[in-house]
């Protein structure tokens, strides 16, 4: 479910009988409920608008979903490998990164 660049999970509380979500796309800790699909959706609308209204009467800045930055550590030993394997195909570091991670999550 996605609404305003926020992205949430959909679970069914089976002891309660209800659909819960939570957003996952964000530091923040957003969570919403509802009976049905359409009480769900409802639901998730207001948190995200009253959450931008919070934050904007609170002078915060929203945390919005991801930046697409992130920092990374691995072995120094990987770190060569990886940046080597970039030079050698004209290419950054950045970018080898970039494309590992679209592989592994796209299954390409």
């Amino acid at each position: 479910m996605k609404y305003k660049g926020y992205e949430a999970i959909i679970e069914f509380d089976e002891e309660d009988r209800l659909f819960v979500g939570r957003v996952i796309n964000t530091r923040d800790v957003i969570a919403f409920d509802g009976l049905s699909v359409k009480e769900l959706e409802h639901s998730f609308h207001t948190v995200i608008d009253e959450y931008l209204e919070d934050c904007q009467a609170l002078g915060k800045e929203p945390n919005k979903p991801f930046s697409g930055k992130f920092n990374l550590r691995i072995s120094p030993d990987l770190h060569m490998k990886a940046a080597t394997q970039a030079a050698l195909n004209g290419i950054s570091l950045n970018s080898f990164v970039e494309q590992a991670i679209e592989n592994k999550v796209f299954n390409k």
